[in-house]
């Protein structure tokens, strides 16, 4: 919600006057503004499931989670002709063939341990190569392709290998140590089975590191990050933008509506004028209309890198990313109040301005999480009408909620005696605002006591800086001779010869110098 909007309802609001009646009149008007902006125009900025990136964390949902799809389709593509698993190309890797012959030489020597259960496995033993996380599970795991890795070379790196026994690799198969225990943890005591979740739980570590590693530096992602970036920015300062215009249009319509001299004044006319004269309004204030679209699009691009870096480690929601988007337009325009004091305002009242805003966007949040329960109940699931009332209610809760900390902040006794205290604090900025002031009024004062033209000396004194800087860019005889001219014309100084140029003075011997 914009301060201009803020400032809206401050301008209505009569301290003199009934208080539940301006109270009422900020609820209408908050309640409009809601829907316009934060819920009649978000159909703008279309947030999807999981965000508008892919992560590897996302990628792995599809399939489970309904509503996940891939954002871009290459890598849909690419997950797509990933092929089938084929065990000789995993068993086959030059790595997978160099260890085992590690293991050959540890057994004869007789210093092969078992990597699961710490048992020595004697050099007549048999023993087996497994893949602590299983090769199949690698390739077919949608994050490897997003990342770009090879299968093999990550299944077969050394800290995904270790010796154990026949019955161990072949009873395990392609499952993962939770499942594989739970079926056949009977045969191997706590010790054992804690050693073997712990050589699991690190070699996944390692593996979700380097696919963390090649994917989230990679161009690829860097690209997909800036592109939905500048245009969640680009859609997010255009609903910024539309929703001032159009609010201007709708209290100017009201407004025509209401001010209709008769009855017989036809109703469509004084909305046309209405029309009218809200897009004048949005003319007039388009300084404004393009701080609120910078401010959109700050804030659409902070969020969306927000919900790209929430992604990575679990799946944002639509409202989630909403939430997260109104968060982040509520903290841009907080802290634009704060740092630059567009509106001039005492440090109290900026600070007071800045919280109004922040109320505002923490009201669009309880608003949205609200109709997100609705939603989650049986009305919820009321095709049509079940929409409808989640965006009802989540209108009505964000106006109800949003006027209250309005009022609250405007009326309250406490908030007032901080607000007053904080103006009594001059900030270093205004202090330096303070002395500017006593330097001009001193050279104001001191030019009535010398006599002197203030403002004309000021003239002066600016024309002759001018008149020597040009003299200073003069890069020949003729543009010097170009700017004295000038100079001598502006000043009304009379020449000393009455030739046209200097050039014929000289020539001339019978002229004379006249100083006058």
């Amino acid at each position: 919600m914009s301060q201009s909007f803020l400032s809206r309802i401050d301008d209505d609001f009569d301290p003199d006057g009934n208080v539940y009646d301006s109270l009422f009149v900020q609820y209408e008007k908050v309640v409009v503004q809601s829907l316009i902006t934060s819920f009649g125009l978000d159909f703008i900025v279309r947030d999807q499931h999981g965000g508008d990136v892919d992560t590897i964390h996302n990628v792995r949902q599809i399939g489970k989670d309904r509503d996940m799809t891939y954002k871009n389709q290459d890598n849909a593509a690419a997950w797509n002709a990933h092929g089938k698993y084929d065990s000789r190309e995993y068993h086959s890797h030059r790595s997978y063939i160099e260890t085992n012959r590690e293991v050959s030489r540890s057994k004869k020597a007789g210093t092969l341990v078992d990597g699961y259960t710490g048992e020595r496995i004697g050099p007549l033993d048999k023993s087996d190569l497994d893949h602590i996380i299983a090769a199949k599970e690698i390739h077919d795991d949608p994050g490897r392709v997003l990342s770009g890795l090879n299968g093999a070379d990550l299944a077969n790196s050394p800290d995904n290998l270790t010796a154990t026994s026949p019955r161990t690799n072949r009873t395990k198969k392609a499952d993962s140590m939770d499942t594989f225990l739970e079926k056949y943890g009977d045969e191997y005591t706590q010790e054992q089975k804690d050693n073997m979740r712990r050589k699991d739980r690190q070699a996944r570590e390692q593996y979700e590191a380097t696919l963390a590693s090649a994917y989230y530096t990679s161009p690829a992602f860097f690209r997909d990050s800036a592109a939905a970036a500048c245009k969640t920015g680009a859609l997010m300062g255009l609903r910024q933008a539309l929703g001032l215009v159009f609010s201007e249009m709708w209290f100017a319509v009201r407004d025509r509506i209401r001010a209709r001299s008769s009855r017989s004044e036809s109703l469509f006319r004084a909305i046309g004028e209405g029309l009218k004269d809200g897009y004048a309004n949005a003319q007039r204030r388009y300084r404004e209309v393009m701080r609120t679209f910078v401010d959109g699009a700050i804030s659409g691009v902070l969020s969306s890198v927000t919900t790209t870096l929430c992604n990575i480690f679990f799946t944002t929601a639509k409202n989630f990313i909403r939430i997260i988007r109104q968060t982040w337009a509520s903290l841009v325009e907080a802290a634009r109040i704060v740092f630059f004091n567009p509106d001039c305002l005492p440090f109290g009242e900026r600070m007071r301005a800045a919280a109004k805003v922040i109320a505002a966007g923490a009201s669009v949040v309880v608003g949205t999480m609200a109709g997100e329960m609705i939603s989650a109940t049986g009305i919820g699931s009321i095709p049509v009408v079940g929409e409808i009332v989640s965006t009802f209610c989540s209108t009505l809760v964000t106006g109800i909620m949003c006027c209250s900390l309005l009022y609250f902040l405007d009326r309250n006794a406490i908030i007032n005696g901080l607000v007053r205290l904080l103006n009594s604090i001059s900030p270093v900025g205004e202090l330096i605002e303070w002395f500017r002031e006593q330097s001009r009024l001193l050279s104001l004062y001191s030019a009535q006591l010398m006599q002197i033209d203030l403002e004309r000396f000021e003239q002066e004194t600016a024309a002759f800086n001018g008149y020597v800087l040009d003299l200073e860019k003069a890069g020949s005889q003729r543009e010097l001779h170009q700017v004295l001219t000038r100079m001598q014309k502006d000043l009304g100084l009379n020449k000393p010869y009455r030739h046209e140029t200097f050039d014929e003075f000289m020539k001339d011997d019978d002229a004379v110098l006249v100083f006058e």
